[in-house]
């Protein structure tokens, strides 16, 4: 066992864990952070992305204990200190941009480093960025709408699919 301390969502927190501890499965069962969802199991899907040290990764990807010091944001971390949602998070709701729900945590924090980087992408660079996550529901067409306007961009111009 090794000793892993890291801050989350702005909080330090520490534990015990195997060598083998994915920083998911530390999320969800130690820290009962529950909102970054394991979708594949194979690094395709996207549902477990958070950031660490300010970059967007796959936590299934990711050994807790190679973590140690390091700043992590979850999903549960992305509201405003207030309670209420973030930007982006509001614009996934305004616009639908869900449906099961289940992509959605990595969606939103794959929007937050897209926004980051770009923070006015056309509607093919948000496409492109979102290559790694997977939805299996809405066809993306929300999503790519949400993303706009969460950068403040007019979504009107996004052709229906």
């Amino acid at each position: 066992m090794t000793q892993v301390t890291m801050t989350v969502n702005g909080k330090t927190v520490s534990g015990q864990v195997e060598g083998r501890t994915l920083l998911a499965d530390f999320l969800r069962e130690d820290l009962r952070l529950t909102g970054t969802h394991i979708g594949c199991d194979t690094s395709q899907c996207g549902a477990c992305i958070v950031h660490v040290n300010g970059n967007a990764i796959k936590s299934c990807t990711a050994l807790a204990a190679d973590l140690d010091g390091a700043e992590v944001r979850t999903i549960e971390g992305m509201a405003n200190a207030d309670g209420s949602l973030s930007v982006i998070q509001q614009a996934f709701q305004d616009h639908h941009g869900l449906q099961c729900g289940f992509c959605t945590p990595g969606m939103v924090m794959t929007a937050s480093a897209l926004l980051k980087e770009n923070p006015k992408p056309s509607e093919v660079e948000i496409r492109a960025y979102l290559e790694g996550n997977i939805c299996r529901c809405t066809g993306y067409h929300n999503i790519v709408k949400a993303i706009m306007a969460a950068s403040g961009q007019d979504v009107s111009a996004i052709a229906a699919e």
